[in-house]
């Protein structure tokens, strides 16, 4: 799948499975190998990666790569590690400590498949392999642009990132929050990882992040990664169990978290999501089709059923 090919690729479809496909091939040749010692681990780790998902964050890579003009080969590694880092986060989120859950994506969680110790080691594992992934020399990226995306990924995975979303929202149970203070948990929890898929794509193409170009992408990914998480909360509310692959309906609600559902209402907060997803394709505006499959990432996050 060349640069060409996926330019050229018009069908979003046609460049969703074509995409997925690549980065699944990624993700088997870069973990390691189930037969390797530890080999319980180490199949615990692909069970977790492998099982399928929407990898909507390695399609971000690619996507927004076209606008940059970036060949896939440059961000196989950058899609793969980021996602390592999503699902090492899914992982440690179903945990017993933390949502408890049964089921992701209609099958056990890595906790019920194998162990609770298991399932901490394989976060540990995949958080780990992230790095080994972007750090190893010869995928022909300039190290200068290496280890860049390696801070930009420790810091969107981190305490200031992701893992401090975590925090939070751990510590907003049970408590009412203002739609700002919600933005802010979520900006972190959930949309920080989507907001590192553009900026990886930023460093292959070595754009600083204070240009114009950079900031209209960013601006982009803040509104789709709000936009992901209030669709996420209202399909916990009113979602198929069979699309979704969750154990049961308004899960959210009966661990008394703060979503958006609950603050807003379920329509005002489906009103809210079309009010991000315009304000994302607005942010577009200065691109032509090198744009149109970030456009129908926007709108497949929105109008999603799993």
């Amino acid at each position: 799948m060349t640069l060409e090919a996926l330019v050229t690729t018009q069908n979003f479809a046609e460049f969703r499975q074509q995409a997925v496909s690549r980065v699944e091939t990624v993700l088997q040749g870069l973990l390691p190998d189930e037969h390797t010692l530890p080999a319980r681990l180490h199949a615990a780790m692909r069970y977790s990666t492998l099982g399928g998902g929407k990898r909507i964050r390695p399609l971000l890579v690619y996507a927004s790569g076209l606008c940059l003009g970036i060949a896939p080969e440059q961000l196989d590694r950058p899609a793969a590690a980021l996602e390592m880092i999503h699902a090492y986060s899914l992982v440690h989120d179903d945990l017993p400590a933390m949502d408890n859950d049964d089921l992701r994506r209609g099958l056990p969680t890595c906790h019920k498949a194998y162990d609770e110790a298991t399932a901490i080691l394989v976060g540990d594992g995949l958080q780990a392999q992230a790095f080994v992934v972007l750090s190893e020399p010869g995928w022909g990226m300039e190290p200068e642009r290496q280890v860049r995306m390696l801070a930009v990924l420790a810091q969107a995975a981190g305490s200031r990132g992701m893992v401090g979303g975590q925090a939070i929202d751990l510590a907003a149970v049970g408590h009412e929050l203002t739609l700002p203070a919600l933005e802010q948990m979520h900006l972190h929890k959930t949309g920080m990882l989507i907001r590192c898929a553009i900026q990886l794509s930023l460093c292959a193409a070595g754009v600083a992040e204070n240009t114009e170009q950079a900031g209209l992408l960013l601006q982009y990914a803040d509104r789709v990664g709000l936009a992901f998480q209030v669709q996420d909360d209202i399909l916990d509310e009113i979602g198929d169990l069979q699309q979704t692959g969750k154990a049961q309906q308004g899960a959210d609600r009966s661990r008394n978290k703060p979503s958006f559902v609950t603050l807003l209402g379920l329509k005002e907060a489906q009103n809210y999501a079309h009010r991000l997803l315009e304000e994302a394709l607005t942010a577009l505006q200065g691109w032509k089709h090198e744009a149109d499959h970030l456009r129908a990432l926007a709108r497949l996050i929105v109008e999603r059923n799993k």
